[in-house]
């Protein structure tokens, strides 16, 4: 990695970090901490995922104009100002502003340093570094997690301010880090890239007339539909309600995905890169539904607590290795799909599907888990063998360049250091 990369990615793990302190315990310091209430509290947490979809169709096209680089330290600072009020927040209206400004800063800074990874890195560099950014995002968040729990005490509001009050600094180095980077002047060009008609248009009307680009946000709005948009609701309450699980057994199902992650991010990374991206997202789909039937054992299975018990830690456990399999997958594939000119907006487009998922996924998914035991497995069963359709179907419209980019780097080396043949008199 270069000087710059190494920045962007330390930021990256400083601001999970901080939002490991916080996001887990967000629901419980609103309606019990600051007694304002179950139902203020699902309103600050609606706030905080409808303040994204807000800013983030009009993200992309900052970036693109005025860089990756401004818009994260502006995004950073904004979500700082809103984590340190949040510290402080002891009414409604207070809680709710300090929700839309987190909500919205972590929202902004999504696009932006992906887009700055893109512009630091080229098409042999890029996959791995995706798989870093998540590798330490995960390991950032379970991190801050571990480390915020230790410290909050429902009985004393001043230790959650602390917690939000370390969120605020955290959001503050990652603007501090990020913004010491020196970016290219200009991002690496990519042969992956479209060029001509299919690059041609403004905004949402280039986004929605680039057919590849239009399939990979369906796609990708059904992984995160019926992968994270299930993690605490849908399939917490399925696990509690169908499988007995203690909600205690929760939180060990959720370390047993990010353990996955750690571990095995960097272990898939070699067999993914060198493999068609599309295949891998349709394996994902497959890998999803056998942890779906798992899951289904452990609610109407019948069998002991124990196995049910091992059984649904198994189900996170195996949706970890799908997502470190995705990870340097498809964000890059967003990427490369994009024009030159629209890397921003690719991403920000990218991330406003991905909100809309984890908007939809929890208001289905919930009620589904805790009442309709049965229907709720064999649904997501079959959206997750949808990913592997909807997968195989996207690889049909990707160039070799775009499918497998190792293969088409490996081919223009090849073509770049050809020797040539000696002369027959030399």
């Amino acid at each position: 990695m270069g000087a710059a990369m190494r920045r962007i990615q330390a930021g990256n793990a400083l601001s999970a970090f901080g939002l490991g302190f916080t996001v887990p315990y967000l629901y419980v310091y609103v309606a019990q901490v600051r007694d304002l209430g179950a139902t203020t509290a699902g309103v600050v947490l609606a706030v905080f995922a409808m303040a994204a979809l807000v800013v983030l169709p009009f993200t992309g096209r900052v970036i693109d104009r005025r860089g990756p680089l401004p818009v994260l330290v502006g995004a950073a600072v904004l979500a700082s100002a809103g984590a340190l009020s949040m510290g402080f927040a002891s009414s409604v209206p207070a809680a709710v502003a300090s929700a839309a400004l987190l909500g919205a800063g972590t929202a902004v800074m999504q696009p932006a340093l992906a887009t700055m990874i893109v512009w630091c890195s080229g098409p042999a560099t890029r996959t791995r570094a995706f798989a870093l950014q998540f590798f330490l995002q995960n390991l950032g968040l379970g991190i801050g997690g571990l480390i915020g729990g230790q410290l909050v005490d429902q009985s004393r509001p001043a230790s959650f301010t602390l917690l939000f009050s370390i969120e605020a600094v955290m959001f503050l180095v990652l603007a501090g880090v990020a913004g010491s980077a020196k970016m290219p002047r200009s991002m690496p060009l990519s042969d992956a890239r479209p060029t001509g008609e299919q690059g041609a248009g403004v905004g949402i009307r280039a986004i929605l007339g680039h057919r590849a680009m239009v399939q990979l946000c369906v796609l990708g709005f059904v992984v995160f539909f019926a992968c994270y948009g299930q993690f605490e609701s849908g399939l917490a309450a399925y696990g509690t309600e169908a499988a007995g699980i203690q909600p205690s057994t929760l939180g060990i199902a959720l370390a047993a995905n990010t353990a996955v992650i750690v571990v095995a991010q960097f272990l898939v990374l070699k067999f993914v890169e060198r493999r068609r991206r599309s295949r891998v997202i349709a394996a994902v789909g497959l890998i999803w539904a056998f942890a779906w039937i798992v899951a289904g054992y452990a609610g109407l299975g019948h069998g002991s607590q124990a196995m049910a018990t091992a059984a649904f830690v198994s189900t996170y456990a195996l949706f970890g290795l799908g997502e470190a399999m995705l990870s340097p997958t498809v964000a890059p594939l967003v990427a490369d799909l994009a024009p030159e000119s629209m890397v921003g907006q690719y991403n920000s487009a990218f991330a406003l599907v991905k909100q809309l998922a984890l908007a939809v996924g929890p208001a289905v998914g919930g009620p589904m888990g805790a009442a309709l035991h049965g229907p709720y497995i064999v649904t997501f069963v079959l959206f997750s063998l949808g990913i592997t359709v909807l997968a195989l179907r996207l690889g049909k419209g990707l160039t070799p360049a775009q499918d497998q980019p190792v293969l088409a780097a490996a081919s223009r080396v090849v073509s770049v250091h050809k020797p040539e043949p000696t002369p027959a008199n030399a």
